[in-house]
């Protein structure tokens, strides 16, 4: 594979570790990011260190932002760095951030009318898949742009998926993320009820991972402390994916909903869960705190 100079714009808990593995394949990587932190924890990891999103992007051959909403987005790219005014028409635009399809479209023609290839290519597999080079990629946007991109997800993660054009990937986000939440609030409610009638939850978990319930929070995130080890719910639920990113998730899988007349009662009865669970406080704890919200006070 042909080493690339990438421009990385957005190193939170997910871009960080991406970031870094885009260096250990060999490329070429410029960082930048409001966090100090954050941008010296990609630095020792190899990348370097840009004093603005528009020197990050000078000569990329490769742009990747992984930023928290679409107006952050939507301002990298057109209306405050307007970056796309300031690369090559050559450089491979991927935006790896969870938007609202509306928005990925947008951007998709926004950099169309400037001739550069865009793809919306957002992400599954958490920190953990982040740090271990694992991730799921759903990708939207041309055959050609997904084929160009393919080299480079590759570097990030094992399941890479062309999901259709501009926009399919933020659908397909929507609707995992809508049924990742509705098993982890599933799981939760029946560990909890579980161990309220004397089950041990790490017996219960076990029956169940052989059973019917199986499930990824069940096998790979278990929300109950103590049942598994390195997730977020055995650090006091830090690290992993916010609450409040979870709740921001619901909010555009509602919006997909309602674009095309779909019927989504779990997925309304999920959000109704975690935004309770955020409105108390805890927006900043992983999703698999939801447990808490079962417990007896």
């Amino acid at each position: 594979m042909n080493m690339s100079k990438i421009a990385f714009v957005g190193l939170g808990n997910m871009g960080g570790p991406m970031a870094a593995n885009l260096v250990r394949a060999g490329h070429e990587v410029y960082v930048f990011y409001l966090s100090e932190a954050a941008l010296k924890q990609a630095v020792d990891a190899g990348a370097i260190a840009a004093p603005s999103a528009k020197e990050a992007a000078k000569g990329a051959d490769i742009m990747i932002t992984m930023l928290p909403a679409g107006i952050q987005v939507t301002s990298v790219l057109v209306t405050g760095d307007a970056l796309l005014d300031e690369i090559a028409k050559s450089c491979l635009v991927i935006d790896c951030s969870t938007i609202d399809a509306g928005s990925a479209r947008e951007l998709s023609k926004a950099a169309a009318d400037r001739g550069i290839e865009f793809v919306d290519a957002p992400v599954s597999g958490g920190t953990a898949g982040a740090a271990a080079g694992t991730l799921a990629f759903m990708v939207g946007g041309s055959t050609d742009g997904f084929a160009k991109a393919q080299p480079i997800l590759a570097c990030m993660g094992k399941n890479i998926f062309h999901a259709g054009d501009a926009g399919a990937g933020q659908v397909a986000k929507a609707c995992n993320n809508m049924l990742l939440a509705i098993h982890m609030a599933g799981t939760a409610e029946a560990l909890n009820m579980g161990v309220n009638n004397g089950l041990d939850p790490k017996v219960l978990s076990e029956i169940m991972l052989n059973s019917s319930g199986r499930n990824w929070s069940l096998e790979m995130y278990n929300p109950v402390p103590g049942v598994q080890k390195a997730v977020p719910s055995s650090n006091d639920y830090q690290g992993g994916f916010m609450i409040d990113l979870m709740c921001k998730d619901l909010g555009l899988a509602m919006d997909a909903s309602q674009a095309s007349r779909s019927p989504v009662p779990m997925g309304s009865a999920a959000r109704g869960l975690f935004n309770l669970h955020q409105s108390q406080g805890n927006g900043v704890l992983d999703f698999s705190s939801v447990y808490k919200l079962y417990q007896k006070r």
